[in-house]
């Protein structure tokens, strides 16, 4: 079967691969990446409120997903978006936030109705862009060496073909077959990503199913997984492997690739989680020593690690203080250096310091 960058690959192979793709060396890899990962799964359960790594380790995964699309914003900058109106965002953050929107959104749905599909699909690329596009129905795309500006792929063109390659897409995804699950996720980012099924997005929503796909598997019980991480740091590698698929069917050093991904981001946003989790204990064993007794309560202080910036709004909306006494407490919390305050506007923030170091690392 042919390939040609510069056509419109409408023969791309519909799945599963005509090859074995389960060679000994990648089903010995999926033994680590399943070890890893299954301790990734069982430490999520402790943190006592989920809702904390939806605002710390999956908004640095939607800001490590957009920077592979050199859509670049600081982690300062995003930490501080959550406590802001929308217009005082700039445009690549509030991109980023978007990522992150659609990530927790299709979980939500995922949760009651286990289907990975073409319509899912859409939802995450639309809220991603914020339109209301679809499928590709018009030609012309194309992907391009960034550096040298040459053509190195012209995806399937066409509606009903792109849409085809998609149905067959969701029928291997939910297909009832012995191929190891994570070997599974990386022929799936592989097709989706050589469909490219909408006009831009298409990196950033692959990448979302990745950790849908791990959720809808029961590999995950939250999507927490800081998958691009490793790709970011290994970007070339991951264009090149790619790519090698598609010239070559060159199965084998992709899916490796992607399994090394899984092991290594899943230790290290388990290592992530447990330092966040020692934090917590350390700040409210130090807090409880220095804070007056009419100011700290474990509520208030668990506040202070749902997200990296807090404000005295956010404590009226817990129920915590009305807005004199909740300007207080944060005040007293400065003192302590637990928090440090910020001028935003017309209002003051104040930044968990350690919280925001630690995951800056």
């Amino acid at each position: 079967m042919n390939f040609y960058p510069h056509k419109p690959y409408n023969a791309l192979p519909l799945l599963p691969p005509k090859k074995d793709i389960e060679t000994s060396t990648l089903l010995k890899k999926t033994v680590a990446a399943g070890r890893a990962l299954a301790e990734l799964k069982g430490l999520g359960k402790t943190i006592p409120n989920q809702e904390m790594l939806l605002n710390t380790i999956v908004l640095q995964e939607a800001q490590s997903s957009s920077e592979i699309e050199n859509i670049i914003t600081t982690t300062d900058a995003l930490f501080r978006a959550l406590t802001t109106k929308t217009s005082q965002v700039d445009a690549a953050t509030k991109e980023v936030l978007r990522y992150r929107e659609a990530l927790s959104e299709t979980y939500a749905t995922l949760k009651k109705r286990r289907l990975l599909t073409t319509n899912l699909f859409i939802k995450i690329y639309q809220t991603i862009k914020e339109n209301s596009a679809g499928i590709r129905n018009v030609p012309g795309t194309v992907i391009k060496n960034i550096r040298t500006g040459e053509v190195i792929y012209t995806p399937p063109e066409g509606e009903h073909i792109i849409r085809d390659k998609l149905k067959n897409l969701e029928d291997y995804i939910h297909e009832d077959n012995a191929v190891d699950p994570l070997i599974k996720l990386a022929v799936i980012h592989y097709q989706f990503e050589a469909i490219h099924p909408f006009t831009d997005g298409n990196g950033r929503t692959g990448r979302i199913l990745n950790i849908l796909f791990l959720v809808m598997k029961d590999l995950l019980d939250f999507p927490v997984l800081y998958l691009s991480k490793h790709i970011i740091e290994n970007k070339n590698d991951y264009y090149r492997l790619l790519g090698n698929v598609t010239a070559k069917r060159d199965w084998e050093p992709w899916i490796l690739f992607m399994l090394e991904a899984i092991e290594q981001t899943s230790i290290h946003t388990r290592e992530k989680i447990i330092s966040i989790r020692e934090l917590i204990e350390e700040t409210l064993t130090f807090a409880k020593k220095r804070l007056p007794s009419r100011v700290y309560s474990k509520e208030l202080m668990e506040l202070l690690f749902h997200q990296p910036y807090t404000k005295v709004q956010f404590l009226v909306d817990a129920g915590i203080a009305e807005r004199k006494t909740a300007a207080e407490y944060l005040k007293e919390l400065e003192k302590i250096d637990v928090l440090k305050s910020k001028k935003m506007g017309k209002e003051n923030i104040y930044l968990n310091v350690k919280l925001v170091k630690l995951l800056s690392k």
